[in-house]
């Protein structure tokens, strides 16, 4: 009797502990206006520990204070034996955005989202290149899910059983088509956020009061936005895969010859004597002689870009020391490092510094992500059961590596002083600060510029891709929205000659060039040479990313909360403050363009657009559909076909519809991190009384942008 009533005791000892699940967090206010919740047991790896660096406090106290609408308190966290449960408010009329790099869909509100790393998006499931358990809302907060575990989210898609009699009450009418009966009704008052695995869990609550008030807290959290070197907002082109030393010369004389501005050639993964793992060692039968090469090109004034991934073929001179540091599967037979460890990245870095000293001013960071998980047939990655000596397992360290790998890399630039702009397909959060920008494979237009959109919710810089086009509209619009993005790039790896020559896979490769070739490179260049156009202001754009945490390229309901019509519209966007962009991506010239309050004016002709309305505007070949707002000091800088620390910017300034206007712009070498000790300039340019005048911080060596002319626009 004793030992069943021993037994007894313990059983509904045990029935009561795991009853008991839901657990009251802690609560600390972090950084000015953010609050974390914890509960539980935390993972010794999260992304905040790995990534979150040094708050900027100081512009975080220069951000307006907001109250939450709802109370800390209202945020439960339950530990369990499946994992972790959260559940925020979520109040009938907010809308959600974020999740990453999302490339289906923009408005989250009844979504079911699991923002995992995946080569592929897959029906809007969250599925990215560049996934992040953080949202933000219309009420002017974000929730941020401090963890690198697959995450899902539940976004008003899912009630519990105390759901409302009013809704079941509208079930009882019988539903005749499938469509009507599986429809999304998005109606549930609480965001479930299931954590599997996890045995306690950190909530970061930022506040607003807008949503761009959380995005600059979160990327000033992060310890601010990125400032890349200024030859990076300029023109890249990326060669074909197979290209040999003598082609990499033909592409620099054929840019150089045809004066379309150019800064940097990438070389794809022939460069190496192996690629599929890599054995980052130059092959000599393509590159006899690649330093003679690498400094030809310095001296015609480009930067090299390399691409590469981090499996380590057998070959390489590293695969025998990194053996120990690596994880228990390969991926192309090659080794996976262990980034978290520092004997893995110090192999790494140290061999690839060598590779810098050359002459290499960044890296194309290929295949950081995971195989399509969508597919069974997709196997190329690690598995999610894969053990790293870190003791972090695979499903973890794929929601991490591309960011740790970026970092790995990046950390020899940085010890150098030198600024670098890399090329990577896998990010995460608290990676705001990095001077690197995702790409990807996929292909779809519309879903790149809404990419671009969404890319800004959570400090992350996105770069659509342009190489083959199916019509001159396709390539065209293409080329268009990559000079108004992050980086200009034309990735052409599979192409012998530029796209714009011939924009068709087969007939490229066979030199069949387009009837309209001629007039094509001209539009091209003309384009090209409005990229180098605006690097003054876009670089700008990038300083109040760095100091205030603002995005540079972001969608327009940051700028305008209260205009409800923004809430769907991802197909446009800002670029700093003055500028929107309105890509087209219709097998036509033109497309309806919303402007939002004020008055807006046509970059190329002039005309002037009233807010609130909707227009048809067409836009050709070798223009930008780009607008001005009204109020704008827009500093366009005279081309140069490339951008070197000794380059001065002639700039002609444009004042739209106002007689007093003014903006500032840094003046510093552009490419070392001297700016963050006070070695720079700043230039304010101010419209007055008829005249633009630039003045200086400070005189010295130090000048950038000289003055040559200006024009009032109204």
């Amino acid at each position: 009797m004793r030992k069943l009533r021993l037994y007894l005791l313990l059983f509904t000892g045990g029935l009561l502990t795991a009853c008991q699940t839901e657990q009251l967090p802690t609560q600390q206010e972090i950084a000015p206006g953010v609050i974390k919740l914890q509960a539980g047991e935390i993972d010794t790896y999260t992304p905040y520990a790995l990534f979150g660096g040094k708050p900027a406090l100081e512009a975080m106290k220069q951000l307006p204070t907001a109250e939450l609408p709802f109370s800390p308190d209202e945020v439960r966290i339950q530990v369990k034996d499946r994992g972790c449960m959260v559940e925020v408010p979520l109040a009938d009329d907010e809308q959600l955005y974020g999740f990453g790099l999302q490339i289906e869909t923009f408005g989250q509100r009844g979504m079911r989202k699991r923002p995992i790393v995946n080569d592929n998006p897959l029906n809007g499931l969250g599925y990215t290149h560049a996934p992040q358990t953080f949202y933000v809302s219309t009420k002017g907060y974000g929730i941020l899910v401090n963890t690198a575990r697959y995450t899902t989210f539940l976004c008003g898609s899912n009630q519990k059983k105390q759901q409302n009699l009013q809704d079941a009450e509208g079930r009882k009418k019988i539903a005749t088509t499938t469509e009507d009966l599986y429809k999304n009704r998005s109606n549930g008052n609480k965001v479930y956020i299931d954590i599997p695995g996890a045995k306690g869990i950190e909530v970061f609550v930022i506040t607003g009061p807008e949503i761009l008030d959380v995005v600059k807290r979160y990327n000033l959290l992060s310890g601010g936005g990125c400032l890349p070197p200024m030859w990076g907002l300029g023109f890249k082109y990326r060669v074909k895969g197979d290209a040999v030393q003598d082609s990499v010369i033909r592409f620099a004389d054929y840019f150089r010859e045809k004066q379309i501005p150019c800064d940097v050639l990438g070389l794809e993964p022939g460069w190496q004597t192996a690629a599929y793992s890599c054995s980052y060692i130059w092959s000599e039968e393509r590159f006899p002689k690649h330093k003679e090469m690498l400094d030809q090109l310095k001296q015609k004034g480009y930067k090299v870009n390399l691409w590469e991934h981090a499996y380590v073929h057998p070959s390489s001179p590293i695969r025998k020391d990194m053996e120990p540091y690596s994880g228990d599967f390969l991926v192309w037979n090659g080794l996976v490092p262990d980034f978290l460890t520092p004997e893995a990245r110090k192999i790494f870095s140290d061999y690839h510094r060598t590779l810098v000293e050359e002459g290499i001013s960044g890296f194309k960071l290929d295949e950081c992500d995971n195989s399509n998980i969508s597919y069974a047939s997709a196997t190329w990655c690690f598995p999610d059961a894969a053990q790293f000596p870190s003791g972090i397992d695979g499903e973890q360290m794929h929601q991490i590596f591309g960011s740790l790998y970026v970092n790995t890399i990046d950390s020899i630039y940085r010890e150098m002083n030198t600024r670098a702009y890399q090329d990577y397909r896998s990010s995460g959060m608290f990676m705001s600060s990095r001077n690197a920008v995702l790409y990807s494979d996929t292909y779809d237009h519309k879903e790149y510029i809404q990419a671009l959109c969404n890319s800004a919710f959570g400090g992350l810089l996105w770069c659509p891709e342009v190489r083959e086009a199916h019509s001159a509209e396709d390539f065209f619009h293409r080329l268009q929205t990559v000079i108004l993005s992050p980086q200009a790039m034309v990735n052409a790896w599979y192409l012998q000659y530029a796209p714009w020559l011939q924009f068709d896979r087969g007939k490229n490769e066979r030199g069949e060039f387009l009837p309209e070739a001629q007039e094509y490179e001209a539009y091209a260049c003309t384009l090209i040479n409005l990229r180098m156009q605006l690097i003054p202001y876009i670089y700008n754009a990038f300083y109040a990313y760095y100091k205030e945490g603002i995005p540079p390229f972001r969608p327009l309901l940051m700028d305008y909360p209260k205009d409800k019509r923004l809430r769907d519209i991802s197909n446009q966007y800002m670029i700093g403050d003055g500028l929107m962009a309105a890509p087209l991506y219709e097998n036509k010239k033109s497309r309806t363009v919303y402007f939002p309050e004020g008055t807006w004016y046509n970059f190329n002709t002039n005309e002037k657009y009233e807010g609130n309305k909707e227009y048809e505007i067409n836009t050709e070949f070798d223009q930008l559909p780009l607008y001005v707002r009204q109020g704008t000091l827009l500093p366009l800088s005279e081309p140069v076909p490339y951008v070197d620390p000794q380059t001065v910017f002639n700039l002609h300034c444009k004042v739209y519809g106002t007689p007093t206007a003014s903006c500032q712009l840094l003046e510093d070498d552009g490419i070392s991190y001297n700016f963050k000790k006070g070695e720079y300039n700043i230039v304010t340019l101010e419209a007055d009384k008829g005249e633009v005048k630039l003045k200086r911080t400070k005189e010295g060596d130090l000048k950038r942008y000289q003055l040559s002319g200006y024009e009032f626009i109204n």
